[in-house]
C-alpha cells in the first residue's frame, strides 16, 4: 500500500483520489473549497481544507513522506504555477502535475516537471483511437512512435493462426501475450490458433498496428 497527495479535488482530481483509494492505497485529498472536501470526507483516508498556493500551509502537510503528489488544479493558471514552486521547494521528487494548455506545459516542464498529464487531450485521443479502430480495446503509447494495444478477438476470426494473421508485419508487429478466459499465454507461438474473445496483446510501430485494422474487423 503506496500514500498518495492529491492537491486539487474537483471531477479530475477525485476521480484520481478515489481510484487510487480503490486500489487499497491511503490518500490525502486537498483543496481550498470545503464543499469538495465535505463531499470527499469519508471516502478519502484524509481531507483536508488547505491554500495550495501558501507554502507553509502546503510544508504543514508533510508532504515529503508520501509516495507521489498530484497537482489537479483546474483552469487556474496562476495557482498550479503557485502550487508547483511550492512543492519543489519543499523537496517533494514525485510531481503529478495536470496541465490545461500548451503554455501551462511548457511552464511546467521549464520547472522541471517531468510528470504532465493532459487527461482531455489524452481522453480525446482514446474516443478517436477507439472509433477509428473499434477492435482495439486499450492502447498505450511506448514512445518512439511505440505501441502496446489489446485486440478484442471477433467471431470471425476464430481458428486463425497467428502468423497468418500477423504474416506482412511480423517483423516489426510482436506478440506479448494472449488472454483467454484467465489463462495467460506468454510466450505466444507462431502456429498458435485464435479463438473467439482472445484478448491479443500486440507491440509495434504504429502504422503498422493500422494496416492491420482491415483483418480484425
Amino acid at each position: 500500500m503506496a500514500q498518495f497527495a492529491v492537491i486539487g479535488l474537483g471531477r479530475f482530481g477525485s476521480t484520481v483520489s478515489l481510484e487510487l483509494t480503490r486500489l487499497g492505497h491511503q490518500v490525502l485529498g486537498v483543496d481550498s473549497e470545503p464543499k469538495f472536501i465535505n463531499r470527499l470526507a469519508d471516502k478519502l483516508s484524509y481531507a483536508v481544507i488547505a491554500d495550495a498556493t501558501d507554502e507553509q500551509a502546503l510544508a504543514e502537510l508533510d508532504l515529503l513522506r508520501y509516495d507521489a503528489v498530484v497537482v489537479a488544479i483546474g483552469e487556474d493558471l496562476e495557482a498550479s504555477i503557485l502550487c508547483v514552486l511550492h512543492l519543489k521547494n519543499l523537496g517533494v521528487q514525485q510531481l503529478w502535475v495536470k496541465a490545461c494548455s500548451n503554455p501551462h506545459h511548457t511552464i511546467l516542464s521549464r520547472l522541471g516537471v517531468s510528470r504532465i498529464i493532459h487527461p482531455e487531450e489524452e481522453m480525446g485521443l482514446k474516443v478517436a483511437q477507439a472509433l477509428n479502430y473499434p477492435m482495439i480495446n486499450q492502447y498505450l503509447s511506448l514512445g518512439n512512435n511505440q505501441y502496446l494495444v489489446e485486440i478484442l478477438v471477433h467471431k470471425h476470426l476464430e481458428g486463425t493462426v497467428l502468423s497468418a494473421l500477423l504474416k506482412n508485419s511480423r517483423h516489426e508487429v510482436k506478440t506479448v501475450l494472449v488472454k483467454r478466459h484467465s489463462e495467460l499465454v506468454a510466450p505466444v507461438p507462431d502456429d498458435f490458433i485464435l479463438a473467439t474473445d482472445d484478448c491479443l496483446v500486440l507491440a509495434g510501430p504504429l502504422s503498422m498496428l493500422k494496416s492491420l485494422a482491415p483483418r480484425l474487423v
